[in-house]
């Protein structure tokens, strides 16, 4: 509960609100297990030990050790525990089995060792479960001095100090006290209090608190009074000249000439309409967290010392930048979680083709829907049935060992590190984490849904208590990271800071999709709100966190389902979505099981309508994205599908020009068994023998043709992809998506033509 008047909103910059009353000031004591180092020569090497104990009168389960390197030493091959690295400092965890230590016992035998080279001196600043290994307790920050009073306004006091002294840990910031009250908290040695009342005498002291949350002593009060506002009633001047003197996708640098006043100028308030967006005390601002690709009206206004407020100056529009920034061009691949299987592709491979160094983002594929409490499914491992009509192909189904679970062999590992086996995050993830490590600007996107787990997307979509339910449930795995428990793996946390965003794969609302999806006439409206309520949650995490989370969807080509499930209008999906990736392929296909169109072959990626296409109805890249465009979407929120495969039919007869558009009688041989009709672009040039390649120059299309009553495939290859890429650029689109990586070549051939087109 809020106590006196002085805890009334603090809001200004530097200075974070809060209730707490304060503790008196004191140091964390070190309680629970102790470790305690030795060190053996070896000869050419020295085995470094810490035996655990636990002094305490009940058993202890889970231990984290950390220390740092001494001078000169080097740290080989760890034993009775999973070591990291970073620079010199270590951290040893538990391994399975001495993960408990009794009451008064130690981890005897099974203590954590290690070869040491160059030194067998102890290591420096040894810390388990964050308490001092020896058992001591820790000491308390050193108390700030020279506190002074600054500034003051009406409402508001400020102060200054000097810093406190660290002593076991680095100072992480200061309380500003009245009397034994938190008013606020600063990072730096000055702070602004709000919130008082005017006319009113206050006594405020500081105090520092430590990264561990050690209290030092209260520093000597000061002793203020704040102004009294019938003292001046004349308010500033407005602020004039406001502009804008950069920008981002969720930030606008202002600039302005500043306000005069007889008793001063306190500060400025930037405003969006009535919204406060910050407070400054200078004639500069930078305003955080605004929406990419969104357009602001500015306005400044001063504030004088007695809280007197001027005019508004005049008003600057701005329009934030996309979120991959001018003259830059997205470049989004999809990573199958099933490509670790026959494919053989593991993330390591978008490494070692040069691909993940090329793109901008991942979008990992894909995370179900749970069909008995419609929330984000994972920890399962049930498998897909391989009948594509069976309306129940994909309920239920997930693979949380492919996900987390499954072990990496150094061959299979991103830094050559293999898996031992322990480990909370292993498999899929444990390697996009690794993978961001190496290259730090990558975003990885989770992809829920897809072709064949879009069944449920109606269900979670059809109310506000549903969608509430499933966003929070998409947010708490995959944003907030807490894996479900699957073979030792996962807990809280475990997948934190893996993905960027999440990535919507309905398919296809209010429309046919696979069989036995759920449809309803209601599925365009709700398909919006549930949108919205990803927007909502993740921009609420954004306050939390102070990471801005990506929201993108794939959307359709056909022009049907825009029409029966999308909401492309001012008000509608694109002003939830950061971009969608629309269709740019499987216009025309065989399909694995000969449903779909066996019995002619035609382009399944064409940018134009071939004028030779006998359909009624037009496929093409052009009509798709301009679909969008002509409903006032703008170019630089829309990316195009490109395929790394190929679609091909059998049995084609001759005629037409190399078989476009002739007779066949089915789906080809593909590369797998159960995927007729579908093969990889490397496993299509290597393993279709005697396919003569052809670039259809009206339609922008490459496919190939073995002759009369042969296979006849349809896929993009680098010529194609070098045209379409001129094509984007002259539209000014955002950048492009690729379905899926595995299908290309080794050495990234495709990826290689899509980055050196854009």
């Amino acid at each position: 509960m809020r106590t006196r008047r002085l805890m009334g909103a603090l809001l200004t910059a530097g200075i974070v609100a809060t209730a707490l009353v304060a503790a008196a000031p004191a140091a964390y004591a070190a309680a629970g297990l102790t470790a305690t180092f030795s060190a053996a020569n070896n000869g050419s090497w020295y085995l470094d030990k810490y035996v655990v104990a636990n002094p305490t009168s009940a058993a202890i389960t889970g231990w984290s050790l950390e220390f740092d390197l001494p001078s000169g030493a080097t740290l080989g091959n760890v034993y009775n525990g999973v070591a990291s690295q970073s620079g010199s400092h270590v951290t040893i965890v538990n391994a399975h089995y001495n993960g408990t230590v009794a009451a008064g016992a130690t981890t005897e035998p099974y203590s954590p060792w290690w070869v040491a080279y160059g030194s067998g001196a102890a290591p420096l600043n040894c810390r388990i479960n964050g308490n001092k290994c020896d058992g001591s307790a820790d000491r308390a920050p050193g108390t700030p001095t020279g506190l002074s009073v600054t500034g003051r306004t009406t409402k508001t006091v400020s102060l200054s100090w000097t810093a406190a002294a660290a002593t076991d840990f680095p100072i992480a910031g200061y309380d500003v006290l009245s009397g034994s009250t938190v008013v606020g908290s600063s990072t730096t040695t000055s702070a602004v209090v709000t919130g008082l009342t005017p006319n009113t005498a206050y006594s405020l002291s500081v105090r520092a608190k430590d990264t561990r949350g050690n209290l030092s002593a209260a520093s000597a009060p000061v002793s203020v009074t704040t102004l009294n506002p019938a003292d001046d009633t004349t308010a500033p001047t407005a602020p004039s000249s406001l502009r804008s003197t950069a920008k981002s996708s969720t930030t606008v640098s202002l600039a302005w000439t500043g306000s005069t006043d007889a008793s001063g100028i306190a500060g400025y308030d930037v405003y969006t309409g009535t919204t406060l967006r910050a407070s400054v005390t200078g004639t500069s601002a930078t305003v955080s967290g605004l929406s990419p690709l969104t357009a602001y009206s500015f306005t400044v206004k001063a504030r004088d010392t007695y809280d007197n407020v001027s005019a508004a100056s005049n008003a600057v529009s701005v329009t934030t930048d996309d979120v991959i920034g001018s003259g830059q061009y997205a470049k989004v691949g999809y990573f199958v979680q099933w490509g670790i299987y026959g494919r053989q592709y593991f993330v390591r491979n978008l490494d070692t083709s040069g691909s993940a160094a090329k793109l901008t983002h991942i979008n990992y594929a894909f995370a179900n829907i749970d069909p008995v409490n419609l929330t984000c499914l994972q920890g399962v491992t049930k498998g897909v049935s391989g009948n594509p009509q069976d309306p129940d192909q994909g309920t239920g189904a997930g693979d949380a060992d492919a996900d987390y679970g499954r072990p990496m062999a150094a061959s299979q590992s991103v830094d050559g590190v293999g898996d031992t086996g322990w480990e909370p995050l292993r498999g899929n993830f444990n390697q996009l984490k690794k993978l961001k490590v190496k290259y730090p600007n990558l975003k990885v996107l989770i992809s829920i849904g897809g072709w064949t787990y879009s069944k449920y997307f109606s269900d979670v979509a059809a109310t506000p208590a549903s969608r509430q339910k499933f966003v929070q449930s998409c947010l708490d795995i995959y944003l907030k990271g807490n894996l479900p428990a699957y073979n030792g793996a996962g807990g809280p946390g475990t997948a934190a800071g893996i993905f960027d965003g999440i990535d919507l794969d309905w398919e296809w609302p209010g429309a046919e999709g696979h069989a036995g999806n759920h449809v309803s006439p209601a599925d365009k409206a709700n398909n919006t709100l549930l949108l919205a309520e990803f927007r909502r949650q993740m921009d609420a995490l954004t306050v939390t966190t102070g990471k801005r989370y990506l929201l993108t969807a794939f959307t359709p080509a056909d022009p049907a389902k825009i029409a029966a499930g999308w909401d492309i209008g001012p008000t509608g999906v694109f002003s939830s979505l950061d971009f969608a990736n629309v269709q740019g392929y499987d216009f025309h296909g065989a399909g694995s099981d000969n449903s779909w169109e066996p019995n002619r072959t035609g382009h399944q990626a064409n940018l134009y309508r071939d004028t030779q296409d006998p359909y009624a109805f037009e496929f093409s890249v052009n009509l798709a994205i301009q679909s969008y465009l002509d409903a006032g979407i703008s170019p630089r929120k829309l990316t195009f599908g490109l395929p790394f495969y190929g679609r091909g039919w059998q049995g084609v007869a001759a005629g037409g020009v190399n078989g476009e558009w002739q007779s066949a009688t089915g789906a080809a041989p593909g590369q797998f068994a159960e995927e007729a009709g579908t093969r990889g672009y490397s496993n299509l040039i290597a393993g279709v023998p005697g396919c003569t390649v052809y670039h259809d120059t009206q339609s922008v299309s490459t496919y190939c043709y073995t002759g009369a009553n042969g296979q006849w495939w349809s896929f993009d290859d680098t010529w194609s992809i070098g045209q379409k890429m001129t094509w984007l650029k002259s539209k000014g689109l955002l950048g492009t998506m690729i379905w899926e990586m595995s299908g290309d070549t080794a050495s990234g051939t495709l990826m290689a033509a899509v980055s050196s087109g854009l």
